[in-house]
C-alpha cells in the first residue's frame, strides 16, 4: 500500500467518526503546493453539508482528530477550504523502510498486445516513426511493469500502390543495383527509389497539370474526361483560396493517375494480386531488402517484436466478416455490390467496408486482423500505436466490431499520438524530406561524443567502454525528448534541441544516476530499518517523491502516455540532487545517517534505473 491510499483510509475513517455515513463518499487528495506548508492537501468543500460549519471549521474539526493519529500525522494548517496536512517522520521512515522499486500488479492477469512501428516497405524508417517505436515499446514496457502479460506486435505494410512505385522504378532505373552493389542498406535502396519514380512523374506530368489547370487536358476514357469537366466547372466557380486549392489537388491526381507511370504501376498491382511469378519475385526480393535494413535500425534504436503480421496475408481476412455482417443486417449493399455500414446513430456517417467489386478495404483488413488476433492470443485488450490522422478509422473500426458483437471489441483502443514536424515544416516521403532514423542516430552519438569528451570526464574509460557511453547516452538524450512530450499533443522536432544534454533530459536522469553509482562505489549501505531519526528536508523531499512511484506507474499504463513516467524521473533526480548539494553523504560524521543516506542513495538508483528502463534507456554507472 503506497502513502497516499494509507491516507485516504486514514481520511475516511475520520471522516465517518465525526460526521456519520457519507453516501458516495469520495477522498481526494492532492501535492501541498510549494508555496505553502504541507506534504498533502484535503478539499474540505464536499463535506461541509455533514459538518454544517464552515469549510475553515471544518478543515480544523478534521486536522484536528487526523493529528491525534501521531504516528501518521505532524500537523495541519487551513488556508479557507484547503486542509493542508504534515506527514510525520515515523510515517515517512516506515514507508522508507518497505520502499522498493518494483512492479505493480495492478493489471495481472491481462494479456495486452500492443501494435507499433507497422512500416511501409517502400521506404526506410524516419523520425516520425522513431516516435511511434518509442511510444509502443514504452507502453508495452509499463504494461508489463503492471503486471499485464504483454504481447509486441508489428503489422507490416507490404502490399499496395505505394509497395509498386519502388518496384517499378527500381525495373526501369535501377540497372540491377542491390544493396551490396550500392553499398547502402535495403531499406535505403528501396526508398531512394520510390523517390525516383516521384521524381519522374513530377517530370512527366508537370506540363500536364498546368495545362489541365487552363482547361487544355483530355484522356483517352470518357468516363475521367467527364470527371475533369466537372472539376473544371467547380473550379471555375469556386472563390475561396482553401477551395480552389483542394479542386486543383484533385485535378493534379487525377491527371497523375492517367499518366503512363501511374498505369503501368496499377497494372504491376494487379499483377501482384494475381500471383504473377515474375513481380512476385521481385516484390520478394525487394521486400527482403528492406526487412534486412529495418532490422538492423530496431537494434539500434533498442526496440524488439513478439510477432510480426504482414498485410500481404491479411487483406483478404476480413471478406468473411462482411459477409457476417451482410446476414445479421450489420452492413448493407448498394446498387454497385458495394457492401457499406450506416453509423449515423453514432454521430458518425456511412462507411464503405468492401469495393463493388469484391476487393478489400482498409477497413475490411483490419477486422480481419483484429479477428486474427483475438483467435492467436485471446488478449483482453487490444491497443493500435497508430497517428492522430487515423482517429476516424479507429473509431470507425471499433464501432463495426462492437456492432459485429465481438466480444474483444471493448478492449480495443487507439493509442493515438500527434505527428512530428520540423522546423522546416512537415515531413513527406515521396518528396526525400524527411529526417532519416538511422541518420538520425549517428548524429545523436556524434554529437553525445563530442559532447563528452568536452567535458573531459573519459580519462581511464577504453574504447569499448567510451563506445558504450556514447551509444546509451545518444539515445537517452533521442527517446526522453520523444517521450517526454505528452503522446496527444503535436511535437515540433529540433535536432538542435534534442541534443542538448543539459535541462530537463535523459544524460541529466542518467548523470544522477553516475553520480550515485559513484558514491556507492565508494561506500556500500548497510541494510538498516529506522524509526527515529530526525530527517532534512531534502531527505523528506526524496522519501516524498519515492512513495508515488506506483502511483506514477499506475496512471502511464491507465492514461496509454509515458510522459508523466519522464517528468516523474526529472523531479525524482532532482530533489536528490537538492539532497546531494545541501548535505554531506561520504562525509556525514554521524553513522546512522550516513548509512541512511547511502541507503535512499541506493533507492534513488535503482528506482532511476527501473523507471528509465521502462523507456527503453540503458543507463550508464561512469560518465
Amino acid at each position: 500500500m503506497n502513502i497516499e491510499t494509507l491516507l485516504v483510509e486514514e481520511i475516511s475513517q475520520t471522516l465517518h467518526h465525526l460526521y456519520g455515513e457519507i453516501i458516495g463518499l469520495k477522498v481526494s487528495l492532492e501535492k501541498t503546493k510549494p508555496t505553502f506548508n504541507g506534504d498533502f492537501t484535503l478539499v474540505v468543500f464536499p463535506f461541509v453539508r455533514y459538518s454544517k460549519s464552515s469549510p475553515e471549521e471544518t478543515a480544523k474539526q478534521i486536522g484536528e482528530v487526523l493529528c491525534k493519529k501521531e504516528e501518521i500525522f505532524s500537523s495541519y494548517n487551513v488556508i479557507k477550504g484547503f486542509l493542508n496536512l504534515n506527514i510525520s517522520t515515523t510515517l515517512w521512515l516506515n514507508y522508507f523502510n518497505q520502499f522498493e522499486a518494483t512492479s505493480t500488479d495492478t493489471l495481472k492477469g491481462q494479456k495486452i498486445m500492443i501494435e507499433y512501428s507497422s512500416p511501409n516497405t517502400n521506404k526506410p524508417l524516419h523520425l516520425g516513426h522513431i516516435r511511434n517505436n518509442l511510444l509502443g515499446y514504452s507502453l508495452s514496457q509499463i504494461m508489463k511493469a503492471n503486471g499485464a502479460d504483454v504481447i509486441m506486435a508489428n503489422l507490416i505494410n507490404d502490399r499496395g500502390i505505394h509497395i509498386c512505385k519502388s518496384m517499378l522504378a527500381w525495373q526501369r532505373f535501377g540497372n540491377g543495383e542491390t544493396p551490396e552493389s550500392a553499398a547502402i542498406k535495403g531499406d535505403h535502396l528501396v526508398g531512394k527509389y520510390y523517390v525516383v519514380f516521384e521524381n519522374k512523374l513530377v517530370e512527366a506530368t508537370s506540363e500536364a497539370i498546368e495545362n489541365a489547370y487552363h482547361g487544355n487536358w483530355t484522356s483517352d476514357d470518357n468516363t475521367i474526361n467527364e470527371r475533369y469537366r466537372d472539376l473544371l466547372t467547380r473550379l471555375s466557380e469556386a472563390e475561396e483560396d482553401k477551395q480552389i486549392s483542394k479542386i486543383k489537388g484533385l485535378i493534379k491526381d487525377l491527371v497523375r493517375n492517367q499518366s503512363e507511370l501511374m498505369q503501368s504501376c496499377q497494372e504491376m498491382l494487379r499483377k501482384w494480386e494475381a500471383g504473377d511469378e515474375e513481380i512476385l519475385q521481385l516484390w520478394s526480393t525487394m521486400n527482403s531488402w528492406v526487412y534486412d535494413g529495418f532490422d538492423s535500425t530496431y537494434k539500434n534504436l533498442g526496440v524488439s517484436f513478439d510477432k510480426f503480421y504482414y498485410e500481404s496475408n491479411t487483406y483478404t481476412l476480413g471478406k468473411d466478416i462482411v459477409q457476417e455482417g451482410l446476414a445479421s443486417d450489420v452492413f448493407f449493399i448498394k446498387e454497385d455490390n458495394s457492401v457499406w455500414i450506416d453509423l449515423s446513430d453514432k454521430g458518425l456517417d456511412e462507411k464503405l467496408v468492401q469495393r463493388g467489386d469484391g476487393t478489400s478495404v482498409y477497413i475490411t483488413q483490419d477486422m480481419g486482423t483484429a479477428e486474427l488476433k483475438y483467435k492467436d492470443f485471446h488478449i483482453d485488450r487490444s491497443i493500435y500505436v497508430v497517428g492522430n490522422e487515423q482517429d476516424y478509422h479507429f473509431k470507425v473500426l471499433f464501432l463495426i466490431m462492437k456492432k459485429l458483437g465481438r466480444p474483444y471489441a471493448e478492449g480495443m483502443y487507439h493509442a493515438s499520438y500527434g505527428m512530428v514536424d520540423l522546423p522546416s515544416g512537415k515531413m513527406k516521403s515521396r518528396e526525400g524530406t524527411v529526417v532519416d532514423a538511422d541518420d538520425l542516430l549517428q548524429e545523436m552519438y556524434n554529437t553525445s561524443k563530442a559532447k563528452t569528451e568536452e567535458l573531459g570526464k573519459t580519462q581511464g574509460m577504453d574504447d569499448s567502454e567510451l563506445d558504450i557511453l556514447y551509444k546509451r547516452l545518444s539515445l537517452a538524450a533521442l527517446k526522453f525528448f520523444i517521450l517526454k512530450v505528452d503522446a496527444k499533443k503535436r511535437m515540433l522536432f529540433n535536432p538542435e534541441d534534442s541534443i542538448d544534454f543539459q535541462g530537463d533530459t535523459g544524460p541529466f536522469a542518467m548523470y544522477t544516476y553516475a553520480r550515485i553509482k559513484s558514491i556507492l562505489r565508494q561506500q556500500q549501505a548497510e541494510n538498516s530499518s529506522y524509526s527515529d531519526l530526525e530527517l532534512h528536508s531534502t531527505e523528506v523531499d526524496v522519501i516524498k517523491t519515492l512513495s508515488e512511484y506506483s502511483t506514477v506507474l499506475k496512471n502511464a499504463a491507465n492514461e496509454y502516455n509515458p510522459s508523466g513516467l519522464c517528468q516523474y524521473i526529472l523531479d525524482l533526480a532532482k530533489s536528490f540532487n537538492r539532497l546531494y548539494n545541501e548535505l554531506s553523504i561520504l562525509k556525514e560524521p554521524d553513522l546512522q545517517k550516513k548509512n541512511f543516506r547511502l541507503q535512499l542513495a541506493k533507492k534513488t538508483s535503482d528506482t532511476l534505473s527501473h523507471s528509465m528502463g521502462l523507456l527503453g534507456i540503458e543507463m550508464v554507472e561512469r560518465m
